[in-house]
């Protein structure tokens, strides 16, 4: 199997060649840049040194995006939003399968949602008719009877939206979520979220020793989690998002608040005091916390922590895992999810080759399977 990456130089790119080198059924990698055409990716990644070469997948060699599609069984495509739909055409065209990265297709065919948060129209709007969202845990079916039928076009999620969705989709599933009151999601970035290029706020002075809010009730991930609620059922609860940078390089922690529907809730002790019915509290949240693991009991890279253990980004540290620890607040109505992912695997070259791995009817795992880092 011949593998294409569009954008091989971004951090998200060079993920996919890091991961996709020691894929076992992957035979040749073909990469494409724009800003370093013609050069190599040894030049630019030099931990690719004597590696990714060596094993004969690759040449390293950066050429045009086009010379990519036109030898490759899959391409992904690692490019900044609202400029990969010419390249996603192509490969349709080519009947070559296309899992892409940005947001271009991650609305199906709401072109108005799309173009009022990234300002821009769709260029071709009959092709988000032809794509799925690649969240794997909720649309796992639907990516495999769109492979069925020939090329693929796989919009992967955004990385805030992974460990959000994945925290509430249970709940939702199962009936737990008041849609009367509002659902919270709080989320903790690494640094590598904002991509390769500089700027101020990534800069080390400005964000070291700092944790930092941004993008308050802007971000562009809201509608898409608030999609991906939609998805989940008939009624979906309003929904306040709001991500925080932090001097880490990798990983995202979300903590969801998320209401819940009255005969899920504990009645509560005396409020006035705090002092909460123990006991109840701790039985519904073994009761819920079941219902979490049975519901992702076939997920090979969900997590149900055990009690006493909650979710953190250094225990999912490059792996395509990502660990779900459940709670209950004291006052008994809201239940607290937090959720731990690698912002750069699971949040985005991971789950894309999760995707590419369900298309081609491997074993989901395959590639995938390595070991969350220590350290």
């Amino acid at each position: 199997m011949v593998v294409g990456i569009i954008g091989a130089t971004g951090y998200a790119g060079a993920e996919l060649v890091r991961l996709l080198s020691g894929h076992p059924k992957v035979d040749k990698l073909i990469l494409s840049s724009v800003s370093f055409e013609g050069g190599n990716i040894e030049e630019v990644y030099p931990n690719f040194l004597g590696t990714a070469i060596k094993t004969g997948k690759t040449d390293g060699l950066l050429l045009k995006a086009e010379d990519v599609i036109a030898s490759s069984d899959v391409v992904f495509s690692a490019l900044p939003h609202a400029v990969g739909e010419g390249f996603a055409e192509a490969c349709n065209k080519k009947k070559v399968h296309y899992i892409d990265l940005s947001s271009d297709f991650r609305f199906d065919d709401d072109e108005e949602t799309y173009s009022a948060w990234y300002g821009k129209p769709y260029q071709y709007p009959e092709l988000h008719k032809k794509s799925v969202y690649g969240l794997p845990e909720l649309n796992r079916q639907k990516i495999k009877e769109l492979a069925s039928l020939g090329s693929a076009i796989i919009a992967c999620p955004g990385c805030y939206p992974t460990g959000a969705l994945l925290g509430i989709f249970p709940a939702m599933a199962k009936g737990l979520v008041s849609c009367e009151h509002t659902l919270i999601v709080n989320s903790v970035t690494g640094i590598s979220g904002g991509g390769r290029e500089p700027s101020r706020a990534f800069h080390y002075p400005e964000c070291a020793d700092s944790v930092t809010p941004y993008k308050i009730a802007s971000h562009r991930h809201t509608p898409e989690i608030a999609r991906g609620l939609s998805k989940m059922g008939k009624n979906a609860p309003p929904l306040i998002f709001t991500p925080h940078l932090a001097p880490l390089n990798r990983g995202i922690l979300s903590t969801i608040y998320i209401p819940l529907v009255p005969e899920w809730r504990v009645t509560p002790g005396n409020t006035q005091k705090m002092l909460p019915p123990v006991k109840e509290i701790e039985d519904k949240t073994a009761e819920i916390k079941k219902l979490y693991a049975d519901f992702y009991k076939d997920e090979p890279f969900v997590r149900i922590l055990p009690a006493g253990i909650t979710a953190a980004t250094n225990r999912v540290r490059q792996s395509n895992f990502c660990d779900i620890s459940v709670h209950i607040d004291i006052n008994g109505a809201i239940l607290i999810i937090t959720t731990a992912i690698d912002n750069m695997v699971k949040g985005a070259s991971g789950q894309a080759i999760q995707n590419m791995n369900i298309i081609l009817g491997l074993d989901e795992t395959t590639g995938l399977d390595a070991i969350p880092s220590l350290f």
